[in-house]
């Protein structure tokens, strides 16, 4: 009884580092045909609690290096994980220029940031980097551009860096005001965004952005908590959106949040997903995907998993917890990733 008891644990280790640490690859699955179409980049992964990782995400055309920022929770530390794991050595910085590899990927290959919404954890990067970034835009739905402007860079917590506001405007960056179902081209990359909206507590507004690059897709999803919580009927508009590109094997990837094991109670989630409501939304996803089949809709479509908020208690880590329910509750046959800060995701 020892024995297996003993195998048993083991194999659940093993299983959770293969949870926790596996890289997304190409060919894995009928959602991954042929060589991987993007590439991201992770700067920051947690959801509180670790100033130095917090939400932020490079995303950038597979054999591209211009990247757009999905939220600016964490910069600069995370390119100085990022560069010490390999992740960048695609990067190369010219011996006339002065900069550092950390400053040549800031200034030159952020093209664009994507901000979900104006929580701390989202924009701290991007407001402690200000000073020394370079002209870019900052896209965003109006409820998150107003905030950033009249909350942030208002020259009272910090200089006004942008175009809009209270003056004088330094316009370092240009707000890109973005609109719900309509595309726009991001600044700077072969790229394009299209926004939805998110009901991160209360009605407080974040956002999804949908990306695409030579007709290939990536879902990158803000903070958000489930419909039937909030309540809203914001994930089921898109899931209805994305679900034609799953059919057509076009969605490479979804990021989505789970912040909380599913022992949390309903009460207390404050607009965000357990692994019990993720497999619920992703459930309905599946039912629009392939109603006759939901069980087989999703299967090897990778799902990233961002933002676990770490604890201050003693015991097993929210992510292990997180990541042993994910695998419990998975008869989707989804492949799961969890976003560690630094490392180099290929989809």
């Amino acid at each position: 009884m020892t024995l297996w008891f003993q195998l048993g644990k083991l194999v659940t280790v093993l299983l959770l580092l293969v949870l926790l640490h596996g890289d997304v690859q190409a060919d894995r699955s009928q959602h991954s045909p042929g060589a991987a179409k993007f590439v991201s980049i992770v700067l920051g992964a947690a959801g509180g609690l670790r100033e130095d990782n917090l939400t932020a995400y490079l995303l950038a055309p597979f054999g591209d290096a211009r990247f757009i920022a999905l939220d600016a929770g964490t910069l600069l530390a995370g390119i100085k994980i990022a560069k010490n794991l390999g992740s960048f050595d695609d990067i190369q910085v010219p011996p006339e220029s002065s900069l550092s590899l950390e400053g040549r990927v800031l200034q030159e290959h952020i093209k664009a940031y994507a901000i979900s919404h104006a929580h701390l954890d989202h924009i701290s990067g991007l407001i402690l980097n200000s000073t020394d970034d370079t002209p870019k835009s900052i896209l965003g739905l109006d409820p998150t551009i107003d905030i950033l402007r009249d909350h942030v860079f208002n020259w009272q917590v910090w200089p006004n860096f942008g175009n809009e506001g209270r003056e004088p405007h330094l316009r370092k960056y240009t707000y890109v005001r973005l609109q719900l179902a309509q595309a726009y081209p991001v600044p700077g990359t072969a790229m394009t965004i299209e926004p939805f909206v998110l009901s991160h507590a209360q009605g407080y507004a974040a956002t999804a952005f949908l990306i695409q690059a030579a007709g290939f897709y990536v879902l990158y999803c803000g903070d958000t908590g489930p419909d039937a919580v909030e309540p809203s009927t914001h994930l089921h508009a898109l899931w209805t959106r994305i679900a034609p590109l799953i059919q057509a094997k076009r969605l490479r990837a979804i990021f989505l949040e789970v912040s909380f094991p599913s022992e949390r109670p309903d009460h207390l989630l404050f607009g965000h997903l357990t692994p019990r409501w993720m497999r619920q939304e992703l459930g309905r996803l599946a039912q629009i995907v392939n109603p006759a089949t939901p069980t087989a809709a999703l299967q090897g479509l990778t799902v990233v998993v961002t933002h676990i908020k770490p604890s201050l208690t003693t015991g097993s880590s929210p992510e292990e917890r997180i990541a042993h329910q994910l695998h419990e509750l998975n008869d989707l046959g989804v492949h799961f990733v969890f976003a560690q800060q630094g490392k180099r995701l290929a989809f």
